[in-house]
C-alpha cells in the first residue's frame, strides 16, 4: 500500500477509535490497551476502503513491473531502472489535477493582468543584465534575442522561482498508469529514463510540474532529448541549475520550431473599414504585403514589417486589438499551444526591452462563456444548422467557424468570438 493511503487509512480509525470512548461510560479495565485496535464498527468501515486502496496498488505496482520490462528492452540499464523505478510512487494528486477542468476560463486580458506583470517586467530586465553573456552567446548561435528567452522563463518558473517540486517520474508514472494519456506517458517517462540513465541528472534532482514539465522553462523529457544543450561544457544538460544551459536550451528549442532572426513575433495593427473579420482567423496566411494591399496597417500607419507568412489574430474578437504574427509567433505556440501564452511572452519579452504594451483596449466588459455556456452555444448553433461538431465546451476552430456563419447570417461582424450576450440572442426562438 502506498504510505499516503495507509497512514489516511489508519488515521480514519484511530479517531473512529476515539470518538467511540468519549460515548461510552468508564468500566472495568481491560485486559489489552483499547487504542491496540480500532472498535469492530470502525475497523469493519475502513475494511472497504483499505482493501481497494491495496488491490490499486497493487495494480500499480504490476504496471511498472510491465513498463519496466519494455523499458529494458528498449535499452535501458538495470542500474538506472533499478534507481530510477524501484522508489517509484502512486501520486494521487497528479491524476486529480490531469481530471480537473475548470468550468471557468479566463479571458485573455485576464491571463495578461496576471503574467505581464510590471514586477515580472523589472525582474525580467534584471535577469537580462545578470545572464548578458550567456544570453548573448546562445543569441549569437540560435539567433533567438535574449529578451525572449527571458520571457519564457519568467512565464515557465517565475525565473526560477518556481519550476515545481514532483518527482518527474512518479508523475510520468501515475499518468502512464491511470490510462488517459497512457501511450503519452510512456514515451515520456521512457525518454526521462534515457535523462537519467545519460547522466544529465539523477532521479532526486529531476522535477518539475504535476505534468511531467521539468526544470526552469519547463522541457517534457522528450523535449529536452532533442534540444536541450551543455552549453557549460560540464558533461551535462542541466535545465535545472545552469543557467548556461538553460538559456541555450530554451534559445535552441525555438530555433528549431521555425524562429526567424530579426523578425517580431506579432505587431498590433488597425483593419481599414468593412475589412471581413473571417479574414482575421489566426490560421490565413498571406506575405505582409497582402495583407497591406486589403488597407492594414501599423499603428498611426506604419508600414507592416516584412513577413512573408503572415496571419491575423483578433484574440478579443472585433471589440479588441488586433494583431498581425508571423512564423515567431507560432514557434512560441509549439513551446506552449496557447495563443495567450505566445500573446504573453511577446508582450513581456518587448517591455523587458523598453518597448510599449499593447495600445488597443480590451473589451473587459464582456463576459466569457463558461465550458456549460459553450456546450449550449455549439448545440444552439447546430439546431439552426451551423455545425460546431459535438458539443464539448471547448472553444475549437469548428466552433469559431460556425460562429462565424452564424454571425454573418444575421448581419453581425463575423469575429467567431462568443460571450454571454451572444449566447442569449442564440437562444432566442
Amino acid at each position: 500500500m502506498h504510505p499516503y493511503l495507509l497512514s489516511t487509512a489508519w488515521r480514519a480509525a484511530l479517531v473512529g477509535a476515539a470518538l467511540a470512548g468519549c460515548a461510552t461510560a468508564p468500566g472495568p479495565a481491560p485486559s489489552a490497551p483499547p487504542a491496540a485496535s480500532p472498535p469492530p464498527a470502525a475497523e469493519a468501515a475502513t475494511e472497504p476502503a483499505a482493501a481497494a486502496a491495496a488491490a490499486h496498488q497493487a495494480a500499480f505496482a504490476r504496471w511498472v513491473a510491465g513498463f519496466r520490462a519494455s523499458a529494458a528492452t528498449a535499452g535501458i540499464g538495470e542500474a538506472t531502472l533499478a534507481a530510477a523505478l524501484d522508489p517509484v510512487q502512486y501520486l494521487p494528486q497528479v491524476v486529480q489535477l490531469d481530471r480537473a477542468q475548470p468550468e471557468f476560463s479566463r479571458p485573455v486580458w485576464t491571463y495578461l493582468d496576471n503574467t505581464v506583470t510590471p514586477q515580472r517586467i523589472a525582474q525580467g530586465r534584471e535577469k537580462l543584465a545578470a545572464l548578458q553573456a550567456e544570453l548573448q552567446a546562445a543569441e549569437q548561435r540560435h539567433g533567438v534575442p535574449p529578451s525572449v528567452v527571458v520571457a519564457i522563463w519568467g512565464m515557465e518558473s517565475n525565473y526560477g522561482g518556481n519550476y515545481g517540486s514532483t518527482p518527474t517520474l512518479d508523475a510520468l508514472a501515475t499518468l502512464g498508469f491511470e490510462g488517459r494519456r497512457q501511450a503519452w506517458a510512456r514515451e515520456q517517462l521512457l525518454a526521462a529514463l534515457r535523462i537519467v540513465q545519460n547522466g544529465d541528472i539523477d532521479r532526486e534532482h529531476m522535477v518539475g510540474s504535476w505534468a511531467g514539465a521539468m526544470g526552469q522553462t519547463q522541457f517534457l523529457p522528450t523535449s529536452f532529448l532533442t534540444h536541450a544543450v551543455d552549453a557549460d561544457g560540464d558533461g551535462r544538460r542541466d535545465i535545472w541549475g545552469s543557467m548556461a544551459d538553460v538559456v541555450a536550451s530554451t534559445a535552441q528549442y525555438l530555433a528549431r520550431s521555425g524562429w526567424q532572426a530579426g523578425q517580431p513575433s506579432a505587431v498590433e495593427v488597425q483593419l481599414p473599414p468593412g475589412f471581413d473579420l473571417a479574414r482575421a482567423d489566426g490560421l490565413l496566411r498571406q506575405p505582409a504585403s497582402a495583407w497591406a494591399a486589403e488597407g492594414v496597417q501599423g499603428l498611426q500607419g506604419a508600414p507592416l514589417p516584412a513577413l512573408d507568412d503572415a496571419a491575423l489574430l483578433l484574440p478579443a474578437g472585433a471589440r479588441g486589438p488586433a494583431l498581425l504574427v508571423g512564423p515567431n509567433f507560432r514557434a512560441i505556440l509549439r513551446y506552449n499551444n496557447a495563443t495567450s501564452y505566445a500573446l504573453a511572452v511577446g508582450l513581456l519579452a518587448r517591455q523587458i526591452d523598453g518597448g510599449p504594451p499593447l495600445q488597443a483596449a480590451w473589451p473587459r466588459e464582456l463576459q466569457p462563456l463558461s465550458r456549460t455556456e459553450l456546450r449550449q452555444l455549439q448545440a444552439a448553433l447546430a439546431e439552426r444548422g451551423f455545425d460546431a461538431g459535438t458539443p464539448d465546451g471547448v472553444l475549437g476552430p469548428a466552433t469559431r467557424e460556425a460562429l462565424r456563419r452564424w454571425q454573418r447570417s444575421v448581419g453581425l461582424p463575423a469575429d467567431g468570438y462568443p460571450d454571454a450576450g451572444l449566447l442569449q440572442r442564440l437562444l432566442q426562438r
